[in-house]
Parts: structure tokens; C-alpha cells; sequence
């Protein structure tokens, strides 16, 4: 991470041998791309890697349809910044030039002109002039603009939706007492305001005991007559273009697929594709539950709701797994004892599973990622999100290994600890133990934390509202705190003794306290589901830890300190209670305040503080991923019998080549 290499100048195998793999070759703005590498692909069989080949290729053409949910007018900019790009010289080095060149990456890297975390929009650090000016250059030396453009709508649209910084200004609001539909740049909804989705959506649900997840797949549109009606995203209807390779591709890959309940799986996803039914969909997630024979595995579809304003409807996102078979053991011995857990959790008996049902586990390599997941990307997954079908039928979770190698690979010797943390003896005991501990609480977070718990009879899965994916990831996060500190983790051969834990609380308090600040703008409130959730936890705890935990100056700097590591286990047991209270009473009120109290604003001081010694460090803190490249090796008949993984693909040369190749809306 400290390491900055210019791939141009350097032998691609030369770098590859003296730093670490996940070292890419682009850094930009306030982000740094890695690679991973996929250890276990060689082994598979050539029928394994063709089913890997056709999945790939299904997870890459879903690209514009998550670009353009992101903002309306995403598309357009990013093919009118490419056309910019494509029309420049090889001298072209000015300032403007580059800074032009950075907006087009951190476009590409937020699916969008929206920040992936901050949900601000991103303004180019180039001057509007500077662009007309080059769009006019390009335009009278006969370059024909991008298609469905005019000069017109260049200058009266596309420039001051990218330079105004009023205009359209957040892809996803979540202020309280703002109408978070309408000052919602995110394309889910159109002339619609937050009551009138609310009131549209509540009219949808009945007391059935087996719900669709009303809104997950379409576009709420208000016609010229005042009427609501959904636009469903499917073959026949939006996002048909995109959609129609999606299914080819699967179609191909069942001819591939390890298993008949693979094949399964994608007929049901190509049927729910092709008709927009979600209760099709529900088979196809009951289906996919169940699937844990095979070595290769998919996430593919609009799935996680994180940015809808109301947490409706779910961006598309794909990734292609490769299971890590010996780190596997890891999270089959946690899935395997999941009722001991569900039993022993401090929460009211009310809203603890009497069985617990279908709970899998795995660590795997990502082989693929697309959509939502690309190119910055989850180190976990835990799905479906359907609470009907995790109560029936289970759910399954992945920790993706070969992510979480390349994120420690990158920060080795960077600084950040030595600066950060407030001891040596805290310091080795996180280098020690971080890492295993990092991987154990992704575990518990995924595997048992979200499957874990139940909603009261009556309560509707959506009744936080806005508040919903905030609640619902500290629920997990917490649960994950309070076990990785049980001697349960220990008898189970999981942690080698009760000191190991130690490492997670601090670093787990230290970010949520210090230093996930370092990815806010000064100002700015946090707005991202996640950073809310880790945030609220450490917070809460600061303010009912008494001496327990503390913020601490030392020579200038605020540290993290930590005096009892057992009363901050209590804490998090009795927070748990609490939130798991209320989701499963589905206590709006009650979540509106925790998360307004503790997981939104920032003490001004404190962030210019943290800013000011996170700078000195020369970080990114935002990391994204450099795909491979998979390519069908022919003989000379023409019949494949091999597929070949490369690796040495440039950021810049993968998002052009993907806009070129996977371009559909």
C-alpha cells in the first residue's frame, strides 16, 4: 500500500515476484485498486472452468443496468467522459487533462457520479470550460458525438448535472424530516414522493405468511394522469437489453453446471428474469439455499436494497465463487453449531429461532464481480434477505478469502497502526491476532449474526424504513462482537486462547470511534448503512462504558483506550438485546433515535484531528479490485480445452474494454 508503481514503466512478472499480488497499479483520488488472484482455478476440470467462463460472462453485462440505477444520468456522462478520453492525444498532459482523466476513473469505480460510500455527488476538479472547450475541439475536427447526443443537450443537461453542485447533489438521502424519495438522486423512483411510494407499497401487503418482497424489482413511476405503476425490471420490460445476455449466458453455463439443482437454480433465475415474478424469485432463493454440493458458486440479480432510500428496492449486483475447501472448516464448524448459539444469545427469548433452520457456511474465492460488487466489494455475504425464507429454509454466507488476502497484503508496514493505536503492547497483539479475528468476526457477522433472531407475528420486514439496513447490520455486527469473545470460540478451535478477541474489540472501537472518519468529508454527516451501524455500536458503548472505554489524549492525539475488555463484552450484550428488541418489534421510533443519536453526526474537532494524521500517512482509504480475465483456449478444430486466467490488465484498460464489450442500455 505504501508502494506506488507505474505498471508502464515496469515487467509485469518482474512486479508480480517482488510485491505483494494484490499491489495494482492505479492510484487515484482518495482510492487504491488491487488485484486477487485465483488460487484454486487451476485444479478445476474443463467442464468446471467452462461453467465458471459462461458465469463470468453473465456477472459482466449487468454493469449498465447498476450504473444506471445509480443516477439517471450516469450513462451518459460516463460515455460522454470515455468519448472525451478516446479523443485525446498521447501529449495530453496538462493539469485539466488529468484531472478530467481521475473524474473518469472515480466514475467508474462508483458505478456513477455518485461517491460509493458518501453517497455525494462527484464534481470534476477540471473546469466546466475546460470541457466544453474539448467537446468543441472534438466535435469541428468531425468526431461524431455519442449517440442520442446534441451539442444542446451536452451544454443544457449533462454539464451542470456534473458541475452544479445543487443540482441533483446525493444519490441516496437519508436526513431525517427531508422527503428521502424526492431529494434521492438514486433512478428507483420518478415523480413520486416518499409518502406516496410509502402509501403505495403498504397497500401491497397482506398477513401471508410467505410476502414477495413488494418494489424489489421495479421502477416506481408517477404517469401524466397522477396513477402510480411499477416499471418491472425484466425481459420484456426495463432492463430487458441488459438482461437478454445475462440469460444467454446462464443458459449456457447450465450446460455446464456441476449438479441438476444448479441447473435448478438458473432455470428458475432465467424464468424469474424473463417474467419479473417475484415469487419466482423466492423459489429460485429457496433453491440456491439448499445448493452446497458444488465448487463453484453465484450471486446474480437485483438483490441488496442499501441504496434505495427506503431500502426497497435492490441494486443489481453479480460475483462468481470458487469454495476455499480447507478454509471452509472454519465457518462449517460455526454453522454447525448455530442452534447452541441462537440458544445462548442475550437477547429475549421472544425473539430467538425455537430451531434454527438451513444455516450454511463457507469461504470462498471470488472468481468474478460485477455490478454493485464491482469494483469496490463485499468481504461477506449473507443472503437471501427474504426474513420467510431465513426462518423456513436457512441461509447461506460466504466469506470471501482471497479479498481479505489482498486487503492485509496491501496495508502491511503502511503506518496506520503505529499511528492509530495507542500502544506497542496493542499494536502486537492486533498483528498477531488481527487478521484471524478480522476473518472470525466476518464469519459470525455473516453466517449466524444475520440469520440469527425472529420478527413477532404481524411485523412487517420494512417497518424501520430508512433506518432498516442500519439496524439490521449492527444486529449482526454485535453479534459477531459478543460470541468472537465467548470460550466457545476457543473449545471449537477457533481462537487459540481469551486474549485473541482483544485485538477485534480494539480495532472494532478505534474505527467506529477514530478513524472510519477518514472517508467522511469535513462537514459531512455519515451516511452509509455500515459506517451508521459501526459508529452507533461504539458510541453507545463510549457513552455507557464509564471507565471501561475512553477517549484519551496523548501528546496532541486522541487514542482509544481500553481498561476492561470483559464490561465492554457486557456492553455489547446488552446493545444486542436492544436492537435485536427493536427489529423484531419493528419499534420505528425506538431505531430513528439510536441511529440519530449515535450513528449520524461527527464531532468536528475530532475530524480534523483524525483527518490531519491520516493525510501525513499518504493512504487511500478506499480500496477497489481489478478483475482477471478469463479467455477460451481453442484448438486447432476450433473446440475449447483449456480456459486461461490472466491478470496483467490495467484499471484503465478494463473499464474501457468493459464499456466497449458489456455496453447494453
Amino acid at each position: 500500500m505504501s508502494l506506488i508503481f507505474n505498471f508502464i514503466e515496469m515487467n509485469m512478472k518482474q512486479i508480480l515476484t517482488e510485491v505483494p499480488f494484490a499491489v495494482s497499479d492505479e492510484e487515484f483520488a482518495d482510492i487504491q485498486m488491487l488485484r486477487y488472484k485465483v488460487e484454486g482455478f487451476g485444479k478445476l476440470s474443463l467442464q468446471q472452468k467452462c461453467y465458471v467462463y459462461c458465469l463470468a460472462k453473465a456477472t459482466l453485462f449487468g454493469r449498465d443496468i447498476t450504473f444506471d440505477q445509480f443516477g439517471r444520468y450516469n450513462l451518459r456522462i460516463r460515455r460522454l467522459v470515455e468519448w472525451i478520453y478516446a479523443g485525446g492525444e498521447p501529449t495530453d498532459n496538462t493539469e485539466e487533462w488529468q484531472k478530467l482523466v481521475v473524474y473518469m476513473k472515480r466514475v467508474w469505480f462508483s458505478n456513477g457520479i455518485y461517491h460509493h460510500y458518501g453517497s455525494e455527488k462527484i464534481i470534476p476538479d477540471c473546469g466546466r470550460q475546460f470541457v466544453s472547450e474539448r467537446i468543441a475541439t472534438l466535435v469541428e475536427s468531425g468526431k461524431p458525438l455519442p449517440e442520442g447526443e446534441s451539442m444542446e443537450s451536452i451544454e443544457g443537461e449533462l454539464l451542470p448535472v456534473m458541475f452544479d453542485p445543487t443540482l441533483l447533489p446525493k444519490k441516496v438521502n437519508k436526513a431525517h424530516g427531508e422527503d428521502i424519495v424526492m431529494t434521492s438522486a438514486c433512478n428507483f423512483y420518478d415523480g413520486v414522493t416518499q409518502q406516496e411510494a410509502e402509501d403505495f407499497y403498504n397497500s401491497l401487503r397482506t398477513d401471508e405468511a410467505e410476502p414477495p418482497s413488494w418494489g424489489l424489482n421495479t421502477t416506481l413511476v408517477k404517469t401524466a394522469d397522477g396513477k402510480l405503476t411499477e416499471q418491472v425490471w425484466h425481459l420484456g420490460g426495463r432492463y430487458g437489453k441488459a438482461l437478454k445476455p445475462i440469460v444467454y449466458w446462464l443458459e449456457k453455463a447450465s450446460q455446464y453446471a456441476e449438479n441438476d439443482r444448479q441447473k435448478r437454480i438458473i432455470s428458475l433465475l432465467v424464468d424469474y428474469y424473463t417474467t419479473g415474478n417475484l415469487r419466482t424469485f423466492d423459489r429460485y432463493c429457496i433453491e440456491w439455499v439448499k445448493e452446497l454440493d458444488g465448487d463453484i458458486d453465484f450471486v446474480n440479480g437485483f438483490i441488496e436494497v442499501y441504496n434505495d432510500p427506503l431500502g426497497l428496492k435492490a441494486a443489481w449486483e453479480g460475483i462468481v465463487e470458487l469454495k476455499d475447501q480447507v478454509a471452509t472448516q472454519r465457518t462449517a464448524t460455526i454453522s454447525s453449531n448455530a442452534q447452541w448459539f441462537e440458544q445462548n444469545s442475550p437477547v429475549d427469548p421472544r425473539f430467538k429461532k425455537a430451531e434454527v433452520k438451513g444455516i450454511s457456511a463457507t469461504v470462498v474465492e471470488a472468481v468474478m464481480l460485477g455490478g454493485e460488487e464491482y469494483p469496490s466489494s463485499a468481504i461477506g455475504i449473507n443472503l437471501p434477505n427474504a426474513d420467510w425464507i431465513r426462518a423456513r429454509h436457512g441461509s447461506k454466507s460466504v466469506t470471501i478469502s482471497n479479498l481479505t488476502k489482498a486487503y492485509a497484503d496491501a496495508a502491511k508496514g503502511n503506518g496506520f497502526r503505529e499511528e492509530f493505536v495507542i500502544d506497542q503492547p496493542t499494536i502486537d497483539l492486533i498483528n498477531r491476532w488481527g487478521h484471524l479475528c478480522d476473518d472470525l468476526h466476518t464469519d459470525l457477522h455473516e453466517c449466524l449474526g444475520h440469520g440469527s433472531g425472529q420478527l413477532l407475528s404481524g411485523v412487517s420486514p420494512d417497518a424501520l424504513k430508512a433506518y432498516g439496513n442500519t439496524i439490521e447490520e449492527a444486529r449482526a455486527d454485535l453479534f459477531g462482537l459478543y460470541y468472537i469473545a465467548d470460550p466457545k470460540m476457543v473449545e471449537l478451535g477457533l481462537l487459540p486462547d481469551m486474549e485473541a478477541h482483544k485485538s477485534q474489540y480494539y480495532t472494532y472501537m478505534m474505527n467506529g470511534l477514530l478513524t472510519q472518519m477518514v472517508r467522511i468529508k469535513p462537514g459531512h454527516v455519515i451516511e452509509e448503512a455500515h459506517m451508521r451501524n459501526r459508529a452507533l455500536i461504539a458510541r453507545w458503548v463510549l457513552a455507557h462504558g464509564g471507565d471501561a472505554v475512553q477517549l484519551v489524549e496523548r501528546d496532541g492525539k486522541t487514542f482509544v483506550a481500553i481498561s476492561d475488555y470483559a464490561r465492554l463484552r457486557q456492553l455489547f450484550a446488552e446493545l444486542l438485546a436492544e436492537v435485536q428488541r427493536i427489529k423484531s418489534e419493528g419499534d420505528f421510533d425506538a431505531a430513528r433515535e439510536l441511529v440519530e443519536s449515535y450513528g449520524v453526526a461527527i464531532d468536528a474537532r475530532l475530524h480534523e484531528e483524525v483527518l490531519s494524521r491520516y493525510k501525513k500517512l499518504n493512504l487511500a482509504p478506499y480500496k477497489g479490485f481489478i478483475n482477471p480475465r478469463f479467455s477460451l483456449v481453442k484448438d486447432e478444430r476450433g473446440d475449447v480445452v483449456d480456459v486461461a486466467v490472466s491478470y496483467d490488465e490495467s484499471y484503465t484498460e478494463q473499464m474501457l474494454r468493459y464499456s466497449k464489450e458489456y455496453s447494453t442500455l
